[in-house]
């Protein structure tokens, strides 16, 4: 679709199928698409690689390019253009994939300059616990503990919030905070009676909860901004940065919220331009992060980890959201595996 003397840029779709439906408190997903960019040198080598593959009712681009020939002509206007990362801000998802294929190909420093692409450190990844009933989620944890995990990740509102605090209980008894560190994703799930937020937060935090990402929905700065006030548990913020592409809206919104921690999906939060943006803001302001996937295949999580690897430097020990690359039936051979609870990039050869 895009070609030159020295490049040809073609695309291709693809399904993933979930080993067992991915409930979240938005619903259920079975199967993910994604759009596979490769870039192939002038002798019809495959060089770099890049996945667009954003989230259904998520993904403030999700319905900007239906067709294959919608993708294609945004590439090609973007390539035509002062700045294709300018030009493709308003989305994200097909940003990262075009800015992961040519770094890919190009094999640019930012990304493949570290410690982790050249095969010598792993990224320690927390421990992803899917929405399931009491028994499963239990199993779920006690096996990533097991791997090694000394971070994990519950999402709730799936079943009884009794039951989830049970269930906390339950983990909290036999791990103190010293020994694993726990995280909860609401999805915006509690809701906005505020005064049955807060009460859920406080039995949270009864449970060394080391923070809890959107706990509201999205597009309520000022009930987000009064939880991150009243500090009663650590807020992330996931959601609430969709959408929010413009330098001058992070700035806002950060200024506005003053968020504990903001959670970063290259694919939903403007690819690696637009994270390394974010994670630049929110220094400024004290602000921490971490990087997460957003169920790409194996091809967009080796990306987001390598960018996660040059983001937080060569030392990272806070967890990152890597620990996706199982959760399908047919993922694409990439060369990146989980070695315990800790992501790798296989070695890479001379």
């Amino acid at each position: 679709m895009v070609e030159t003397t020295a490049m040809h840029i073609s695309l291709s779709h693809k399904t993933l199928h979930f080993k067992k439906p991915a409930r979240t408190s938005r619903g259920e997903y079975i199967t993910h698409d994604s759009i596979v960019i490769t870039i192939r040198d002038d002798k019809g080598q495959k060089i770099g690689l890049g996945e667009c593959a954003p989230l259904p009712d998520l993904s403030c681009d999700r319905d900007s390019y239906t067709r294959m020939s919608d993708v294609a002509k945004l590439i090609n206007e973007a390539l035509d253009s002062a700045s294709y990362n300018d030009y493709l801000r308003p989305y994200p998802a097909l940003l990262f994939a075009l800015e992961s294929a040519l770094y890919d190909y190009q094999q640019n420093p930012i990304l493949y300059d570290t410690p982790f692409a050249k095969s010598e450190v792993g990224i320690p990844t927390n421990g992803l616990i899917w929405m399931s009933d009491y028994d499963q989620m239990l199993a779920q944890a006690k096996k990533k503990i097991l791997a090694g995990h000394r971070c994990i990740k519950f999402k709730i509102g799936a079943i009884k919030w009794e039951d989830e605090m049970c269930l906390l209980d339950k983990i909290r008894s036999r791990f103190t905070k010293d020994t694993l560190e726990i995280r909860v994703d609401a999805n915006g799930g509690l809701g906005l009676d505020m005064d049955i937020v807060k009460d859920k937060l406080q039995e949270l935090a009864r449970y060394d909860i080391h923070s809890i990402e959107q706990p509201i929905p999205q597009y309520h700065w000022n009930e987000m901004a009064e939880l991150c006030r009243q500090d009663i548990l650590s807020i992330a913020l996931d959601e609430e940065l969709i959408g929010v592409n413009d330098t001058e809206q992070k700035k806002l919104m950060l200024d506005t919220i003053k968020p504990h921690y903001i959670v970063l999906k290259p694919t939903l939060h403007g690819g690696i331009t637009g994270t390394l943006e974010w994670i630049s803001e929110a220094q400024k302001r004290g602000i921490s992060s971490w990087i997460t996937s957003a169920l790409e295949s194996n091809i967009g999580l080796r990306n987001v980890a390598l960018l996660a690897a040059r983001a937080y430097g060569p030392n990272i020990t806070f967890a990152q959201g890597l620990g996706t690359g199982q959760l399908f039936t047919d993922n694409i051979e990439m060369d990146i595996e989980m070695r315990g609870a800790k992501l790798w990039r296989c070695k890479v050869e001379d």
